[in-house]
């Protein structure tokens, strides 16, 4: 094969890889490349924008691959665009029409402390943290989480929440107390109904996650999930 033609397969290899992790190609299209890019290693980590479709922007700005996003700043993608983003030790893949603010720490603008999403859906792995972890905002829920898995979809009224694996704590408008649960492998998702006064926590399905894109952002931070080390993979 010439180099031209070589380097021309490798460039749409690497493009199909990255639609493949964002979903773009759906469920079907996703493990068998996925699997494919993490022996191969096609998929480098590059902090902020790591890799989008679609139209994305930070702070309202067109962002491309290498964009920085550092905390305190908004990403926002548009309809039928994705993207992945890597801050610090953490990985976050945002699907089509989301919108999340990186919260700062009001002592230290430089350290990561809450996301804030306002609409869409999020898909991110989380870096061990000490002390009081990191807050997930999401309507009127706040999960308190660390070193955790978690997917995320807003309804008008209730949000999806899945955890992963890991730890979170859940707390909303009305509840009595906070909620404490933690998963190996996508045991207890749940919705956060918060149609009444009270927000309630009901048990729900699993909905629109991937072990290989938990995998894929776990990559791009030298991690692999648990579920790896024990044989769960590919169930989901």
């Amino acid at each position: 094969m010439n180099t031209d033609k070589k380097t021309t397969n490798n460039a749409r290899r690497r493009r199909l890889i990255q639609l493949a992790a964002l979903g773009v190609l759906g469920p079907a299209g996703i493990s068998g490349l996925i699997q494919d890019a993490l022996a191969n290693g096609d998929l480098p980590p590059v902090v902020g924008i790591n890799s989008l479709s679609g139209s994305v922007t930070v702070n309202g700005i067109a962002a491309k691959v290498g964009t920085p996003v550092k905390p305190g700043d908004k990403v926002a993608t548009g309809r039928g665009s994705t993207a992945v983003v890597v801050i610090g030790k953490d990985a976050y893949l945002l699907r089509d029409n989301t919108s999340v603010i990186f919260e700062a720490s009001r002592d230290d603008p430089g350290v990561l402390v809450t996301i804030a999403i306002s609409a869409g859906k999020l898909l991110s792995v989380f870096g061990k943290r000490s002390g009081t972890g990191m807050l997930l905002r999401a309507q009127s829920a706040t999960i308190g989480i660390r070193g955790t898995g978690c997917y995320i979809e807003l309804y008008p009224g209730r949000t999806y929440f899945c955890l992963c694996y890991g730890e979170a704590t859940i707390s909303g408008g009305g509840m009595a107390a906070a909620q404490t649960f933690s998963t190996t492998h996508h045991d207890n998702p749940v919705w956060l109904d918060e149609s009444g006064s009270t927000m309630t926590v009901e048990k729900g399905p699993f909905l629109n996650h991937a072990d290989e894109e938990l995998i894929m952002l776990e990559k791009l931070t030298g991690r692999e999930p648990p579920f790896v080390k024990l044989g769960l993979t590919g169930r989901y």
